[in-house]
């Protein structure tokens, strides 16, 4: 890591900072951001894990600095701002980027816009990857700890981003509501995939791919495939963020008949190739948080560059979204009961109608169409000081 100042070189390529408390390398959102720039801009990565491929620079965050831990000391006397620039991710980015400077900086998420301002030379863009104030509400520990040092940095640091995205319209219409800010959407696309529908089959092959979270309620889903009368067989592929759930799970699908198989996650450069064998996914999102209800998620995407047909519950914007463009089946409700009689329905004609409709929308909802918005919040930071590129 180079300790020199970054700046926008006359007759040179701007400097841009991405900057994100994730590993980049495994981040589907900000590894578009990292494709989408780096031909054009000097791009310095922040973040924890691995170096992306095509950037300047990589400032590998310590994988033992924790971005979640807060001062409770400081949260109860609320001392907020204390409380948010002593969490150690952001002490010690605060560190490492002591003295530096770049024309853009990419802010990922809320907790990096108060760093990203002070290294940003022009100007800062944030993007805002879920409605940040309520993203673990249904935890009444969340509220108390984590809430008010959210809403701070929101409030003081986010409402003077020079602009702001977010993955979807409801969370959009919220951050205007409740704090002014005005966000554009880009959603969570994959990239264009050059692809053909594979014929389906019986059984009719259905999958998911994601998250273990206990608030997903993915054991009615694995509790539908099991009861419904249609050939149908699940695998999920999981990540373990809650480890004890994720073995409920994998007990549930042992005791499925065979019909039911979890898998461990599979890296994102091999993820199109492991959905292509299936026919549907599948991803039935309970609102049990006001994330959840608004959600837009990066496997709808994925599903439909793989040429699948969908099957996902009455969420707002996932359920319009399938529903205009005519790619699958939206349940009438996220209970077991209406998983299974959605899944009753499924003919492995039906199913190849829906995957030849997936196919014939891919590139008009692919990333490449999606993340040219960032390009554009960019150049008009830029423009204001004659610097785009």
């Amino acid at each position: 890591m180079s300790g020199e100042p970054s700046a926008h070189r006359p007759g040179g390529r701007p400097s841009l900072l991405i900057l994100s408390f994730t590993p980049i390398v495994s981040d589907a959102r900000v590894l578009k951001q990292v494709a989408l720039l780096r031909d054009d801009f000097d791009v310095t990565t922040c973040a924890y894990g691995d170096r992306p491929e095509g950037v300047v620079e990589h400032i590998r965050i310590p994988d033992d600095a924790r971005a979640s831990a807060r001062n409770a000391v400081f949260v109860r006397a609320r001392l907020r701002g204390l409380a948010y620039w002593t969490t150690e991710a952001v002490r010690w980015t605060n560190r490492a980027l002591r003295g530096r400077s770049f024309d853009v900086v990419l802010a990922n998420d809320y907790e990096t816009v108060p760093i990203g301002r002070k290294v940003a030379r022009i100007g800062l863009h944030a993007d805002l990857h879920e409605y940040s104030t309520r993203q673990r509400e249904e935890v009444a520990a969340w509220n108390r700890r984590i809430a008010p040092i959210v809403r701070w940095v929101v409030r003081r640091h986010v409402t003077r981003a020079d602009s702001v995205t977010t993955v979807s319209e409801g969370l959009a219409r919220q951050y205007e509501q409740e704090f002014g800010i005005r966000a554009e959407l880009v959603r969570n696309a994959a990239p264009y995939v050059d692809a053909a529908p594979t014929p389906t089959g019986t059984p009719i092959r259905l999958v998911h791919s994601g998250a273990g979270l206990e608030a997903r309620r993915l054991e009615d889903t694995i509790e539908a495939v099991t009861r419904s009368t249609a050939p149908v067989t699940l695998d999920l592929f999981l990540t373990r963020n809650t480890p004890a759930y994720v073995e409920r799970l994998r007990l549930l699908a042992e005791g499925s008949g065979g019909r039911v198989t979890l898998h461990d996650p599979v890296p994102y450069a091999q993820l199109m190739d492991t959905l292509r064998a299936y026919d549907v996914g599948v991803f039935v999102l309970p609102p049990t948080n006001f994330n959840y209800r608004w959600a837009m998620p990066n496997k709808v995407f994925d599903y439909i560059q793989a040429r699948l047909a969908l099957l996902v519950g009455p969420s707002p914007e996932m359920g319009r979204f399938v529903t205009d463009l005519g790619v699958g089946i939206v349940t009438d409700d996220f209970d077991v009961e209406a998983i299974v009689a959605a899944l009753d329905s499924l003919t492995p004609a039906a199913v190849d109608a829906l995957k030849a409709r997936s196919s014939a929308i891919a590139a008009d909802v692919s990333a490449e169409q999606e993340s040219t918005r960032w390009r554009l919040a960019i150049d008009r930071i830029l423009s204001t000081s004659g610097g785009n590129p």
